[in-house]
């Protein structure tokens, strides 16, 4: 994880009633809401993940807050079809969030043609083109894949749009770390970089808690045993993938398990002392299990909790959230998980609630099918291709949680195939900080070996994907073996 880029003892903007969170980017941020103020009109584009979702919502927000005439389109890929319709609409100006900045070279033919005039608030790396309304981390020497996200950056831009108008928009800020902890920009240690910035804005807000608690997913609504059992970041032998032993370590503590009705109670259910009781019986059970010692320490971490949202909900917690905005716009119902970001808690939160239960099953069978026909390994890299069993909208999330299972090495990326149709390959790949640190980065791998095929692809260098034509990818795959071996070895 980098370390932290904004200097605290800096001058306050003098653009900004406060201290802007991400002085860096502050006069792109300007510039962007500058042209927009001036469109008054225009089409905002994003993408569908947790990140892309909090991204369009954190800028929906703030665009009627402001007054502005607009329209939304979500987009799976922003390829050149993708960027063609847009062209074919009667816009002036398109906002970019979430994407954008890695599709530059397929956007500028359009805006030199004077089509359409691009505003971009993104966090990938961009293509070898250029724009003038770009807002992105990366223009600025501040990594894009773990110190600020897409929602990030479309926060900013909500900032800055917030100097006219009677709201600085800093109660956005908490959509904005949904974003960064759906795109896992919170590594061991909680957020940090450019999105300190904004976890500040959403503490000052009072949206947003910060709090050292145990790291496991699904503190909010898993009863104990599965949230023991799944706590796979860890791997506690005899309780981590262990239903009866997750069952026999809370049965020995002295803390009551269960609530008055027999119901096993949530770690949200449990008073400080009790935490205190279960955290350090199951980190002394780590330690004398063999766990590495910085797996270890990653089980009490920095976690965030949505300040106004009910407890016991997947709404409370920003990793729950995350995961039940993957749910909807990964299966066509980008709409449902806009209206839950944008405070929709009836019909639409209903339904994302269904869509979540449908998410969890897929990617369990998901995973569970992968363990079992287990992957094909190269030099540098390994492999499966889940053909029609596993959709292509969430194939890189299963890669990403196949990664230190049985059979799946940790030391080398990972990369997913599955159908998209029409003679189309998606295409996801996953690495981790320790392969970055040895030189990886799978964003130039995705876009080279795809190009090279006759497809595209992008993304960030521990996770990025491509689409490419699905009798290409024995080549494929030999190319990208081929360049992560030309990064990792330093050549």
């Amino acid at each position: 994880m980098s370390e932290a880029t904004r200097d605290d003892s800096e001058e306050a903007d003098p653009a900004h009633g406060d201290e802007f969170p991400v002085p860096e980017l502050s006069e792109r941020a300007e510039a962007c809401a500058a042209r927009l103020r001036e469109a008054g009109e225009f089409l905002l584009c994003s993408h569908i993940d947790a990140d892309g979702l909090t991204s369009a919502a954190v800028a929906t927000a703030a665009f009627e807050r402001a007054g502005f005439d607009f329209e939304t389109a979500f987009f799976k890929q922003l390829d050149a079809d993708a960027v063609a319709s847009i062209a074919a609409t009667d816009y002036d100006v398109v906002c970019f969030t979430d994407f954008g900045s890695g599709q530059l070279d397929v956007i500028a033919p359009h805006e030199a043609a004077g089509e359409f005039v691009p505003v971009i608030a993104d966090h990938h790396q961009p293509a070898d083109a250029e724009t003038e309304f770009h807002l992105n981390p990366l223009l600025e020497g501040l990594d894009g894949a773990s110190e600020l996200s897409g929602a990030g950056a479309s926060y900013l831009l909500a900032r800055a749009l917030g100097d006219a108008t009677d709201t600085d928009n800093r109660d956005l800020a908490a959509l904005a770390v949904v974003g960064a902890v759906g795109d896992m920009q919170d590594g061991d240690g909680g957020l940090s970089g450019a999105n300190e910035g904004l976890v500040a804005d959403a503490v000052a807000a009072g949206a947003l808690e910060e709090v050292t608690d145990l790291a496991l997913y699904g503190r909010q609504t898993r009863p104990l045993p599965k949230l023991l059992e799944y706590a796979s970041d860890a791997r506690i032998p005899g309780i981590s993938n262990d239903q009866a032993g997750a069952v026999e370590f809370l049965s020995d503590l002295d803390v009551p398990m269960k609530d008055a009705d027999g119901e096993w109670r949530r770690w949200v259910d449990l008073d400080a002392d009790e935490r205190r009781t279960v955290a350090s019986a199951l980190i002394r059970r780590a330690v004398s299990s063999g766990v590495p010692s910085e797996r270890v320490d990653s089980l009490v971490a920095t976690t965030y909790v949505l300040a106004d949202e009910e407890p016991g909900t997947e709404l409370r917690d920003v990793s729950e959230f995350s995961t039940l905005l993957n749910a909807t716009a990964r299966y066509e119902r980008a709409d449902v998980g806009l209206a839950v970001c944008l405070g929709d808690r009836g019909e639409a939160l209903d339904r994302a609630r269904t869509l979540l239960r449908n998410h969890r099953r897929n990617l369990s069978e998901g995973l569970q099918w992968v363990t079992n026909e287990g992957v094909e390994r190269e030099e540098h890299i390994q492999w499966f291709d889940a053909g029609t069993r596993i959709r292509e909208t969430i194939v890189g999330i299963v890669a990403g949680m196949a990664v230190g299972a049985d059979g799946v090495s940790a030391r080398k990326p990972i990369v997913a195939f599955a159908d998209k149709g029409d003679d189309e390959t998606k295409v996801s790949a996953r690495g981790s900080g320790f392969l970055v640190r040895q030189g990886l980065d799978l964003s130039a791998v995705m876009r080279e070996a795809s190009r090279a095929v006759g497809g595209d692809g992008g993304g960030h260098d521990v996770a990025a994907g491509a689409t490419i034509p699905a009798d290409e990818r024995e080549t494929f795959i030999a190319t990208v073996d081929e360049l992560v071996g030309e990064q990792t070895s330093g050549e």
